[in-house]
């Protein structure tokens, strides 16, 4: 799995934004753009924890030690692996892909579609070569999903759901939701320990 989520922060985010502000969130682009690159790679790892991780060379800080950019890799028992870069200084971007045996999925625009009202993913299922070895068989295909309402909307309308379901009608709370959280900030904790031991491996412990 490979994901990259970033962004080209103005002068003022760079100076004044709270992420980049080691007293009010002092994992910057780690914690904000880093955070959807880890949790849609355990999402394909259907949030199996990795084993380890490894940060990679190359993490930018501002003055104050924030970091502004870095990348990491992720290690499972397995033999699956991923790679997600994150960061505040370079152009929008939100790919994503995940390849298995006997496929591929894409997407361009995970976190925020590039419309409110529809979104797109591409797959590949069983590709190979063609006779000549010219083009691709059976070729990648697009899936178009449409939706009346953009994804903040359907968030809340969600999350009321969720709260009406166990204030009026005896439901308990979903444990997946903060299961998701601590899993996603365990490997992002993983990945600022490996950065600070100089890009050691760091094994993530449950």
């Amino acid at each position: 799995v490979h994901t990259c989520f970033t962004f080209a922060a103005d002068k003022n985010f760079l100076e004044t934004d709270i992420r980049v502000k080691p007293d009010l969130d002092a994992l910057g682009a780690l914690g904000d753009v880093g955070w959807y690159c880890t949790r849609s790679i355990l999402w394909a790892a259907d949030f199996e924890l990795p084993k380890s991780v490894v940060a990679l060379h190359g993490t930018v800080y501002n003055t104050s030690g924030v970091i502004l950019a870095c990348s990491a890799s992720l290690q499972w028992g397995d033999g699956k692996t991923a790679t997600f870069h994150c960061s505040f200084l370079s152009n929008l971007t939100m790919d994503m892909a995940v390849v298995g045996t006997n496929g591929t999925l894409r997407f361009h625009d995970f976190v925020i579609p590039f419309e409110e009202n529809k979104a797109s993913f591409g797959t590949a299922v069983k590709s190979g070569f063609t006779e000549l070895v010219t083009g691709w068989e059976p070729k990648p295909s697009e899936h178009i999903v449409t939706t009346e309402l953009p994804q903040e909307a359907l968030m809340v309308s969600e999350f009321s759901r969720l709260v009406g379901c166990v204030k009026f009608e005896g439901a308990k709370p979903e444990k997946k939701w903060p299961m998701y959280s601590r899993k996603t900030q365990l490997v992002l904790d993983a990945v600022k320990v490996s950065i600070e031991k100089g890009y050691q491996s760091v094994e993530i412990v449950e």
